[in-house]
């Protein structure tokens, strides 16, 4: 008899005590927000909640690409309008090289603003971006990834903008200030056409600098899009629902104290009332 009691009362501490580690558990995730506090509460949600918070960082990453992309598209947006400006000031110096009423001081101070041009425009080809970087590459345009299966350059190569026909915007000018410096008729002829294919070639890279920027607008928005369900995914598998740990914890509660209470009434029991 008095084994079988000291067995029931082992029995009855170990309750206690798994209750009062429930009732602790349902305090920590009412206090810290999370319903999930280790691998072991919930193995499959979990294990989702790690597929999450990876895809979250990938996320991450890849939003920082997108506005990183950004900045250099509207850099390079702003080069471009410039280059653009340059080319038809040096188109327009050149019409008025060809016209046969201008005077060799004319055109002398012609061939200089087209020298001056030519000189800006290989600064702009060299702008660099807030890292010290070159927005437009010398070699291979600058490839980033935006999300798990896009990625992209998101502005051209200096080769891609600021050469046409083999010869860089710069020399192009150059050679027309010569022809203009010289009066050579013929030549600026010639180059008057290489001026309008320059500035068609510029315009299309614009252009597609444009469709750049709108593409990395829509990436954007779609990774936020995904970002917000992904959150509430999480939430709904990782937070507390307060009104039912409330409850919870108010059944553990009362359960324990009962428990307390009774296992208290016991043990206030002598052997001889536990024997008769």
């Amino acid at each position: 008899m008095i084994n079988a009691v000291g067995n029931r009362m082992t029995r009855e501490i170990a309750r206690q005590q798994k209750l009062t580690s429930q009732l602790e558990q349902t305090q920590i995730q009412i206090s810290s927000g999370r319903r999930i506090q280790r691998m072991s509460d919930d193995p499959v949600s979990a294990r989702r909640i790690a597929t999450i918070g990876t895809t979250q960082a990938s996320m991450s990453a890849w939003t920082a690409n997108i506005n990183s992309g950004s900045a250099l598209v509207a850099q390079a947006d702003g080069v471009m309008k410039s280059v653009s400006n340059l080319m038809t000031r040096a188109r327009e110096l050149t019409l008025a090289a060809a016209n046969d009423t201008a005077s060799p001081a004319d055109r002398a101070t012609m061939a200089a603003e087209l020298g001056a041009i030519a000189d800006e425009i290989d600064s702009l080809t060299a702008t660099r971006d807030a890292n010290g970087e070159p927005i437009f590459a010398a070699g291979t345009a600058r490839v980033m990834r935006f999300d798990s299966d896009i990625s992209f350059a998101p502005v051209p190569s200096a080769a891609d903008v600021f050469v046409v026909g083999g010869n860089s915007l710069s020399t192009g000018i150059r050679d027309i200030a010569a022809a203009v410096a010289g009066g050579n008729a013929p030549a600026i002829g010639a180059g008057l056409n290489t001026l309008e294919t320059a500035i068609g070639h510029v315009a299309d890279r614009h252009a597609a600098l444009g469709l750049s920027g709108g593409r990395l607008e829509r990436i954007g928005d779609a990774l936020a899009a995904r970002g917000i369900t992904l959150k509430d995914e999480r939430s709904s598998v990782e937070d507390t629902d307060l009104s039912v740990a409330i409850a919870q914890l108010n059944a553990q509660d009362l359960t324990l104290s009962a428990a307390q209470a009774a296992f208290a009434k016991i043990n206030r029991q002598t052997l001889f009332d536990i024997l008769n």
